[in-house]
């Protein structure tokens, strides 16, 4: 899962998105201060 953490006009906001691709999209149109994160759990099946 990856989100973007946005910071505009003393607000925060947070996006979810499923893959990188998805992210980096909406990425370029959001305005403001951004942040894009990839959160990881530790039980996800690919680490098992």
């Amino acid at each position: 899962m990856w989100v973007i953490t946005r910071y505009a006009k003393g607000k925060i906001f947070m996006y979810e998105c499923n893959t990188e691709t998805e992210a980096r999209e909406l990425l370029k149109n959001i305005e403001g201060n951004k942040i894009l994160s990839e959160v990881i759990y530790y039980n996800d099946p690919v680490f098992k």
